[in-house]
């Protein structure tokens, strides 16, 4: 069924890209109807308007509170025109049918953003405004409802080429984004009354952003956040799918070594990234003597990595990371000499992270549902030395370090570290037994002494293999959460032979 739009009704708070709207309608004959600064925007561009109190019969009140909420307005937003009672209605009371509502809402998000002031924000919940959209988009089978100027280029096409008239499903359409736009308005009101209740993130995130593709070139994709609150990009192309999944990898694993988190040694730390798992990290003294740390643990993997560290990136470091492909670099800063090397690679993707909070909870869809879980926040809820021996000062340090890598590698997942150098690790595994030769067999690989060696587990031993097999290959000292029904056959293993075995109490499951 098509409509053709006779009469608008046109309240908005920007008044950017309206101007040729409103001379488009005008020149169709198009009645216009409006309130205070619209108003006079719509006259100011010698343009006849009607204002709405003609029809209410009463002035903007209460601060400009109150001008729209009045029957006459909603009347000719919500009459039926197919509908006999409402047209004797609309009749009776004077009510002009309303064909065409643009309405925006008042910018509530932009002045949580600038300004603490609980009043200020209070003033920008928008009534009138949501009130007339989804009176609109309710009543869609007669009104054309424009909630958004992100419509405003369809509706001067629609004015071009179809002379303001519309089909019902391009009635229905705009509809649906109404409703789109109020619920994203109603969430974020929400979350500013609630603000420790994250769930809102799922309805209230910006987006959808589209990314070039998805986990692979056959699957559309799109990106619902703002990453411009987190970082700051210095060089490079859009982030991708893949880019952004082992991007939240990195800042996970390396807010593990920031703030109060740091370790009390104030280490330095370079971690490189691949499919989500740590491939390389190390702990040093300077960020270059952590960058050739974490390279030389599996140089192999670390090609078309995301990099990581919690220091500013100096022009030494910026030289020696040059040297190889890596999709992207994550820093706090960089200096000004290490950026010119590093933008050398116009693709190449450089991330200046701000100080900002992390979420609180994790979101995984899945099925036709979402889980929704807390972040893995900690490392250890005790420390428990069950073993032969207690750990050194050395071996605690390496100990405290290792079962932070293990927690942010896949699930079973064996980390192996000798002085605050990740050598092995094994992931992704079936088995925790199949993990650990995985560790080893990656150690081997590079030419690592295993001799003294610490391992960490992210889950229980269910057996003592795992502790035999690393002995033999000369692990020094182990660190797993427990809770095997068997615990005490690898406990009893280290006692005989003199091994510490830190019990954490806290399982690092990743999957």
């Amino acid at each position: 069924m098509n409509k053709k739009i006779k009469s608008a009704l046109i309240s908005v708070f920007y008044k950017d890209g309206l101007e040729d709207i409103v001379k488009k309608l005008n020149a169709l004959g198009v009645t216009l109807y409006s309130t205070g600064g619209t108003q006079k925007f719509i006259e100011s561009q010698g343009l006849p308007c009607i204002p709405v109190e003609s029809l209410t019969t009463y002035p903007s009140i209460l601060g400009g509170r109150v001008k729209t909420l009045h029957p006459s307005v909603f009347g000719g937003i919500l009459g039926r025109r197919d509908h006999e009672t409402d047209i004797k209605e609309m009749a009776q009371y004077n009510i002009p049918e309303l064909d065409l509502v643009i309405v925006d809402l008042y910018p509530f998000e932009e002045t949580v953003a600038s300004t603490s002031d609980d009043q200020a924000i209070v003033e920008k919940i928008d009534v009138g405004g949501p009130s007339m959209i989804r009176g609109a988009a309710k009543n869609h089978k007669h009104v054309v409802v424009i909630a958004s100027k992100k419509e405003y280029p369809w509706l001067e096409q629609l004015l071009d080429e179809q002379k303001g008239e519309t089909t019902l499903d391009q009635r229905r359409a705009l509809a649906a984004k109404a409703f789109e736009v109020c619920a994203h308005y109603d969430v974020a009101i929400a979350q500013y009354f609630n603000p420790a209740d994250p769930e809102y993130f799922l309805v209230s995130a910006p987006g959808p952003k589209a990314l070039r593709y998805g986990e692979n070139p056959h699957q559309s994709a799109s990106f619902y956040g703002e990453l411009g609150s987190l970082f700051e990009q210095q060089n490079g192309k859009e982030l991708s799918y893949n880019n952004l999944v082992d991007v939240d990898a990195a800042v996970q694993l390396m807010s593990e070594f920031k703030g109060e988190r740091r370790p009390a040694d104030s280490s330095v730390v370079f971690a490189i990234i691949k499919h989500t798992n740590v491939c390389g990290i190390a702990k040093r003294k300077t960020l270059k003597e952590a960058w050739d740390a974490a390279l030389a643990g599996d140089p192999e993997s670390a090609f078309g990595g995301v990099l990581a560290c919690n220091t500013p990136v100096d022009k030494a470091t910026a030289e020696a990371i040059h040297e190889i492909f890596f999709e992207v670099l994550i820093a706090p800063s960089f200096e000004e000499d290490a950026l010119a090397i590093l933008r050398s690679k116009k693709n190449r993707i450089l991330l200046q992270q701000k100080n900002t909070p992390l979420p609180a909870k994790q979101y995984k869809s899945l099925l036709n549902g979402v889980l929704v879980q807390q972040q893995d926040e900690g490392n250890y809820t005790d420390w428990k030395e069950a073993g032969g021996r207690e750990s050194s000062p050395s071996e605690k340090q390496d100990l405290i370090f290792a079962n932070l890598v293990c927690k942010h590698l896949k699930s079973n997942a064996i980390a192996l570290v000798k002085n605050g150098q990740l050598i092995g690790k094994g992931c992704g595994q079936t088995s925790r037994i199949d993990s650990l030769r995985q560790a080893i067999e990656k150690a081997r690989q590079f030419n690592f002494d295993l001799e003294g060696a610490i391992l960490a587990s992210d889950a229980f031993f269910p057996f003592n293999d795992c502790v035999q097999i690393a002995h033999a290959a000369g692990v020094a000292a182990f660190i797993q959460p427990g809770g095997s029904i068997r615990d005490k056959d690898s406990i009893e293993y280290c006692v005989q032979n003199k091994l510490p075995m830190v019990i954490t109490g806290m399982r690092h499951f990743r999957h």
